[in-house]
């Protein structure tokens, strides 16, 4: 139950995710497939100090910007030297941040003048320094887009498959994955003019970015991109990392460009679909010269985590298949607290420090979407939990906080509960915190404005508390559970505590959203052992969050709380 290694000194990161295309736009026209001009885009200069500084003074230590680097879109930027695309290979009007084609630009939606929007990012990162923030942005490592093409490569440098040997499956010194005599036939094609000028003719076919070996990908993959070849043999399953594929050396070099321009971090896209050798071989030479940066793994291979972390040099991997799914079953009423002690005995609790945790990001649906909760209040004991169990980042979406709820056909991506990342949109419901460029919040309900007030309490909470950031965990469901405490249902409510020689913490969550339990949490001896604390001590155990809630107790004797649903307390122990 306790876990004794090592602490960092500072990794509780809070991450504030804008998807920038959405950010900061005020039209709420809203016409689904509706195109740039109809429904507007939010722009580089729209996230102003105003902004900024709400985000700082809201909790923040990073804002993750979503979607900066060049993708593949419907809109033609032709007159401005960027090559169209096939709308054909496109998933949506503005098209997915995750089909890249070009590492070395960014997405003109996103200035106000086309021309200069490079300088516009760099204001930007600028800007969000000056507030206080650092910056992370996607590295999308695994795939590009179909109609890859960089039109503003530094002088030198060899576009990917320039020099690719197109008559083979798959060779080391290759960029992509061949199908020699095969032409692509991509599943939309049917649906837009064989003539039209910007008509993708694609052979030999390349694979696909999920990996699939076909010419013909179906509606449901990843057909708008191509998978890059590292040196694995997708055929075969052998790989050739002797001599270094010339892909590494290439991926590096983008790493280094916008490592360059400023930047703190990189948010790795399907990091696990990469090989573990390409990115100890790259991240050990980004933090040469660049020894703060940050990587962030988005994996959902609990069985990569270890080799990820102390094989490949990543400081944070995503906590999805573990507790994201943990925590949504139980605010789903289906799950059970068992499976949060499961994740750190069996998972990650050895390297905890490591795992980002998250209730949203732009994958994921809306806790206040009816495919979720339909009720943002139910995200109470889960963020909490999620917040303080262990040391580590944790991640808040834009729009989280005041309960968005994503509803409605915004285009390619249907009325599925999130926010969109494929098309022009402009969220109604954010539009109270904007507050036509404030961001002040002067046009949120009441409602919306106390949900911010505790997310913002969360964050200071963090922030604030030596036991979160740097403390030792102990689990205390084994000395509650099966009845030894009466009236405590150890699948619906979980504690535990976090300490160090600073402060002692008592965190207990109810994840029910019916019933209140009136129980009496047990300490056991060992626990107050390992905090350097007299069991037979009496201990005032005040709330420090959410409540005023004071309560004195015999240490042994337990702690006597009523828990009402979602109830959450973090109690200081007090002598």
């Amino acid at each position: 139950m306790y876990t004794s290694s090592v602490v960092p000194v500072m990794d509780k990161l809070i991450i504030y995710q804008i998807f920038t295309r959405l950010f900061g736009n005020q039209n709420t026209t809203n016409q689904t497939n509706g195109s740039r001009d109809e429904n507007g885009v939010g722009k580089f200069n729209d996230i102003n100090d105003a902004a900024l500084k709400s985000i700082r003074q809201f909790g923040a230590s990073h804002i993750w910007f979503t979607g900066i680097i060049e993708h593949a879109t419907q809109t033609d930027y032709s007159a401005n030297g960027i090559h169209p695309d096939d709308p054909a290979v496109v998933k949506g009007k503005a098209g997915s941040p995750y089909a890249v084609k070009d590492y070395y630009d960014v997405d003109p939606d996103l200035a106000v003048s086309v021309p200069d929007r490079m300088a516009e990012f760099e204001a930007l990162v600028q800007r969000t320094h000056a507030n206080g923030l650092k910056v992370i942005i996607d590295f999308v490592p695994n795939h590009v887009a179909r109609q890859y093409q960089s039109d503003v490569k530094p002088a030198g440098v060899e576009d990917l498959g320039q020099n690719d040997n197109t008559t083979v499956i798959f060779s080391g010194q290759n960029n992509f994955y061949y199908l020699p005599g095969q032409t692509f036939v991509g599943p939309q094609d049917h649906l837009y003019p064989q003539n039209s000028v910007n008509k993708l003719h694609e052979f030999p076919a390349k694979v696909t970015g999920s990996g699939s070996i076909t010419a013909t990908p179906d509606i449901n993959d990843w057909y708008e991109t191509v998978k890059l070849n590292y040196g694995y043999n997708i055929f075969d399953g052998t790989t050739q990392f002797d001599p270094v594929p010339t892909t590494w050396h290439k991926m590096l070099d983008i790493l280094l460009f916008w490592a360059d321009k400023g930047i703190d971090g990189f948010r790795c896209d399907m990091a696990h679909l990469v090989p573990v050798e390409f990115w100890q071989w790259a991240i050990s030479r980004v933090k040469q010269r660049y020894p703060r940066m940050i990587f962030i793994a988005e994996i959902y291979d609990p069985g990569l985590y270890r080799s990820f972390i102390f094989g490949g040099g990543f400081d944070y991997l995503y906590d999805k298949v573990g507790l994201y799914d943990a925590v949504r079953r139980l605010m789903e009423n289906h799950g059970s607290c068992y499976d949060l002690t499961r994740v750190w005995q069996q998972e990650s609790g050895d390297f905890a420090q490591h795992m980002l945790r998250f209730l949203e990001t732009h994958d994921e649906q809306r806790i206040a979407s009816r495919f979720f909760t339909n009720d943002p209040w139910a995200a109470v004991p889960g963020m909490t939990l999620l917040a303080t169990m262990h040391t580590g980042p944790m991640l808040l979406y834009f729009g989280q906080e005041i309960g968005v709820r994503a509803e409605g056909t915004e285009g390619f991506s249907g009325d599925d509960g999130r926010t969109t990342i494929f098309d022009y949109w402009g969220l109604p419901d954010w539009q109270g915190y904007i507050n036509h460029g404030q961001y002040d919040g002067g046009g949120l309900t009441d409602g919306q404005r106390r949900l911010r007030l505790f997310y913002q309490q969360l964050n200071y909470l963090v922030s604030g508390s030596d036991a979160i950031q740097n403390g030792y965990f102990y689990d205390l469901q084994y000395v509650n559970d099966q009845g030894q405490s009466a009236g405590y249902d150890a699948h619906q409510v979980y504690s535990y505590l976090r300490y160090t020689e600073r402060q002692k913490l008592l965190i207990i969550c109810n994840f029910s959203n019916f019933s209140t339990y009136e129980t009496t949490v047990m300490i056991p001896n060992l626990a107050f052992g390992a905090m350097g604390l007299d069991p037979t001590g009496t201990y005032q155990f005040c709330d420090i969050f959410l409540s005023d809630t004071q309560i004195e107790s015999v240490g042994l004797a337990g702690v006597p709380v009523l828990l009402p649903p979602r109830a959450v307390y973090v109690l200081e122990i007090k002598s």
